[in-house]
């Protein structure tokens, strides 16, 4: 069996790497310090990038991360879907740390690939149960009253999905890589539904998109007068084309179907309108061959991005565990870690904003000294709600769903460090 997690002072972390006794202790080095190792040519020697002068503020007039980073992107599985245009890529969260993550890699998710629009071109119209329709261009929007900006997760219902009958995909950025946090600016969808006016009947939205697959969804009046946002920037830039560009729909803590990008309309009605993407798909399918429906909130969710598959441990003595937790309820408020199966847990330290419907770091300071780990980490939020096992959501909704499956997830870490995604019984 694995041992318990053990946290590290910093002295210990010293020793552990042999630096204590080399006397760096608060950048002084201490009088009985053992002599120094042979010249490090890495620190010794010029290096090449130290013998010219490097590019100037105009050669690179957008920025873009270094050519040691080129490995970092979004990843897609080739057998997932049918065809690229109606297709997935996945975040690589094992690379990213903190909790905002970078536009360039926000994972997409595409019914009929990227619409390109013109800004100038596009309008966002409102009409049916309100007393006055109304058509909206872009600037009309950045001059309304009442602009917010929002940090949300966005998770697809199908996150994870591959997962309900058994370990599939190896690494966290795909089994859980369709989900990003970033920060919005926009204007309430509440304003734009007051300035029209709601009629007394009003009950629920469809929201369209302007791309070629039409995609609408249904959402409840309750919840758009409450956060649902919409908005034209992300992470404090204009969104990105494969993000909606130039208007999102955002609806905190539910399904990223909802956010349905390009957003040219909000029809208002009484009822929901029951279209393609709620019946045929973003339903739960359960083992007895019915489906739930407008299963809309994304429940508490967490996952270990450090070490995992793609990021396996290469180092004995001190180490960093690090993950991502979530959940469409609120905030959250803790996260235990495992490294043994489930067997023991310890709580793990979070660190950085801790905001309601918004990714939440946490980390453990542990020492390996190459013993076998099976890792998972558990999320609580502030409703009460426990993360639950992946077997505790099959026995009450079988294996049948692709959607919303928040189940805790294991890793296996072997002596090499070589890790894997694995099922615990």
């Amino acid at each position: 069996m694995p041992r318990e997690i053990a946290t590290l002072n910093r002295r210990g972390f010293l020793a552990a790497t042999g630096l204590a006794g080399a006397g760096v202790v608060a950048g002084t080095p201490r009088a009985s310090a053992a002599p120094p190792a042979a010249p490090e040519p890495l620190i010794t020697d010029v290096q090449d990038w130290a013998r010219t002068l490097g590019d100037g503020v105009q050669a690179r007039p957008y920025g873009s991360p270094s050519q040691f980073e080129k490995h970092v992107v979004r990843r897609d599985v080739e057998w997932l879907t049918a065809s690229r245009e109606s297709s997935v890529n996945f975040t690589p969260l094992h690379e990213l740390d903190g909790i905002i993550t970078p536009s360039g890699l926000c994972f997409e998710r595409h019914h009929g690939g990227i619409a390109e629009i013109d800004p100038a071109k596009h309008r966002l119209m409102i009409n049916g149960l309100v007393d006055k329709p109304m058509v909206f261009t872009l600037d009309d929007l950045k001059r309304f009253p009442g602009r917010v900006n929002r940090a949300y997760f966005l998770e697809c219902a199908a996150n994870s999905g591959m997962e309900w009958r058994g370990a599939q995909l190896n690494g966290c950025q795909f089994t859980h890589g369709m989900v990003h946090n970033v920060w919005y600016s926009g204007i309430p969808l509440k304003s734009l539904l007051d300035e029209a006016g709601l009629r007394t009947n009003a009950k629920w939205l469809l929201a369209e998109g302007a791309d070629s697959s039409g995609m609408t969804r249904s959402i409840p009046l309750d919840k758009a007068l409450k956060d649902c946002l919409v908005v034209w920037t992300m992470n404090g830039e204009m969104l990105r084309p494969e993000q909606g560009y130039p208007l999102r729909l955002v609806v905190p803590g539910w399904e990223g179907n909802m956010w349905v990008k390009w957003l040219r309309r909000i029809e208002v009605g009484d009822q929901p309108w029951h279209h393609r993407e709620e019946t045929s798909k973003y339903t739960d399918l359960l083992a007895d061959g019915r489906s739930r429906r407008f299963t809309f909130i994304m429940d508490a969710k967490s996952v270990v991005t450090n070490p995992s598959p793609q990021a396996p441990l290469r180092h004995k003595g001190p180490n960093v565990l690090t993950g991502l937790a979530w959940s469409g309820r609120g905030a959250i408020k803790r996260v235990d870690v495992s490294l043994d199966g489930g067997r023991n847990w310890r709580t793990a330290r979070i660190d950085g904003p801790v905001m309601p419907l918004s990714l939440t770091r946490f980390y453990v300071d542990f020492d390996w000294n190459g013993q076998e780990l099976m890792i998972q980490s558990r999320a609580m939020d502030e409703t009460g709600y426990v993360q639950p096992t992946k077997d505790e959501l099959r026995r009450v909704r079988g294996t049948n769903s692709i959607y919303h499956n928040n189940g805790i997830q294991t890793w296996l870490v072997r002596p090499n460090g070589e890790t894997e995604n694995v099922e615990v019984g």
